[in-house]
């Protein structure tokens, strides 16, 4: 699977192409995804985003939406293309995640700022905190959205300790979600092609 790369129109399946690459690689896909999946205690999951899963996501959305003019396919590439890394950081979507509506209601209004105390460690380096929500504010007075956007900008030593097998730790230090866990091995391994 492919983690960082370009995507351009003339790079996109038709939708009858799509179709078909769809029904012999959805399964494929979905497993890279659940791969980069991070889950921060309970209620959080970071879905480490890459080129794979963002082609996905255009192709579906074209899929979806029957968009085949050319205006409107660079749209959603413009729309999604930032998610995907570019070899310095790692960017993921946060979810939080509370099936309960009303105590969802609850916890994002105690939760306003919980992107922005999110955190990777590179073990022996310091914490790297999120930069969320570049493309536009997802909080406000009241609440904090359930989907943020978030980047992990990385120097180059942090880069090169991970591709060296560094340990790493996901993790929050917002008063009402103090959480963190080492990013498993194999996840690691799939996120280190991420750097260069």
């Amino acid at each position: 699977m492919k983690t960082i790369g370009k995507i351009t129109a003339d790079s996109l399946m038709t939708l009858e192409a799509y179709s078909k690459y769809r029904k012999e690689k959805k399964l494929e896909v979905m497993a890279h995804r659940q791969l980069r999946s991070v889950h921060l205690g309970e209620h959080i999951n970071v879905q480490f985003e890459s080129e794979t899963s963002i082609r996905y996501q255009i192709q579906e959305m074209l899929r979806l939406e029957k968009i085949f003019e050319e205006d409107a396919i660079q749209q959603e590439i413009d729309a999604y293309a930032p998610l995907m890394p570019d070899g310095s950081n790692w960017k993921a979507t946060m979810l939080i995640e509370y099936p309960d509506v009303n105590e969802r209601k609850r916890e994002l209004a105690r939760l306003i700022g919980v992107e922005d105390r999110l955190f990777v460690e590179v073990e022996g380096h310091v914490h790297v905190y999120a930069i969320a929500d570049e493309d536009m504010d997802r909080e406000n007075d009241e609440k904090t959205s359930a989907v943020h956007f978030v980047r992990f900008e990385l120097d180059p030593a942090m880069c090169a300790a991970v591709k060296a097998g560094a340990g790493v730790k996901l993790g929050c230090d917002h008063t009402h979600y103090p959480a963190h866990v080492t990013i498993p091995a194999e996840t690691l391994t799939s996120l280190a092609s991420d750097l260069r």
